[in-house]
């Protein structure tokens, strides 16, 4: 058998060395931007919870209006997620109408509407009318021990979000004023 000529050796190992470029290059670049802290502009509108937060690991409670039982957060009959309101003080007209705006956007996932719980921990707004209307809705609740004030907005009559995985883990946090066209958006993404 003959060898093949030198000229086309160094041809085809140009030719190999010349594929696994177009291989690796893409990795190589990859590892290079997530060593630099870049992160890719497709992510969700809320503010991701750093550090990261387990709600049945930290064992909080959140104790029901309805007699005092325990918010569970892994749902005992099918795994959903949760949509958190933490009202401010003086929970009023602009925080009943943002949470108007959070059970709308929840109407809008049409059939999947049951893969989201509505929580709302806070002290009700005074209306009867607004208490009445929010339960066609929302679970109310109370921070038995506090531990989710560091979500809770500290001013008047204003309300902030948190979106909550179906084991318990915070995935995004909205403060008070944040856009509810911005949420619904995260809502549709993460709720398939």
């Amino acid at each position: 058998m003959n060898a093949p000529a030198p000229s086309n050796l160094k041809a085809s190992r140009m030719k190999l060395l010349a594929i696994m470029a177009v291989f690796a290059a893409p990795i190589i670049v990859a590892g290079i931007l997530t060593f630099s802290g870049w992160q890719p502009g497709g992510k969700g509108y809320g503010r991701p919870v750093e550090p990261q937060r387990n709600f049945v690991d930290e064992h909080v409670h959140v104790s029901l209006a309805d007699g005092g039982s325990d918010y569970a957060w892994r749902d005992p009959a099918a795994p959903r997620m949760t949509l958190v309101a933490l009202a401010g003080p003086g929970c009023a007209a602009r925080c009943f109408e943002s949470l108007t705006g959070m059970a709308k956007a929840w109407v809008t996932l049409n059939r999947n509407q049951k893969r989201l719980r509505l929580l709302y921990i806070g002290t009700p707004p005074a209306d009867p009318a607004q208490v009445s209307a929010m339960k066609s809705f929302w679970v109310l609740g109370r921070d038995a021990e506090g531990k989710l004030d560091v979500f809770r907005p500290s001013a008047p009559d204003s309300v902030s979000a948190l979106l909550v995985e179906s084991n318990g883990t915070a995935l995004a946090y909205y403060p008070a004023g944040f856009d509810g066209t911005g949420l619904l958006r995260d809502m549709h993404k993460v709720i398939k």
